[in-house]
């Protein structure tokens, strides 16, 4: 996660004025169902818009355990996604390895740390596509 909770609340408050911006990039806010708990959980990760669509990495800064939020949408990938004022559902899926290389490099072009974050696991982490619905 970006930040905590209060962040959150305060990038909802004010239709991301507060806490779209961060550290030269841009970020939403991605709510997910917990598979264990079906509580609701937000996160504000970095984005890029791909067409009509909204691409985040499920990188966890390079850790070999995918994010919380990711292990989530592979259970329930009805989400709900925040981009300034604009609230919608929509579909999280994983991008194909068609898709990736070229989503990887719009992803790294906002954000070149996941190139060291890749280099820092085994894992292969993914590019997630979240689809309006």
């Amino acid at each position: 996660m970006l930040y905590g909770r209060e962040h959150v609340e305060r990038y909802r408050e004010t239709d991301g004025a507060e806490g779209h911006e961060w550290q030269g990039t841009v970020t939403l806010l991605l709510t997910t169902t917990g598979r264990k708990s079906g509580q609701q959980h937000t996160t504000p990760l970095i984005y890029q818009q791909h067409g009509d669509d909204y691409l985040i990495v499920a990188s966890k800064g390079g850790a070999d355990e995918p994010p919380q939020w990711f292990h989530n949408i592979e259970a329930d990938p009805n989400v709900e996604v925040q981009v300034l004022g604009d609230r919608f559902k929509a579909h999280a899926r994983k991008a194909s390895p068609e898709e990736k290389p070229e989503m990887w490099k719009t992803m790294t072009k906002t954000w070149p740390q996941y190139d060291e974050y890749q280099k820092k696991t085994d894992r292969e982490i993914p590019v997630v596509v979240l689809e309006r619905v």
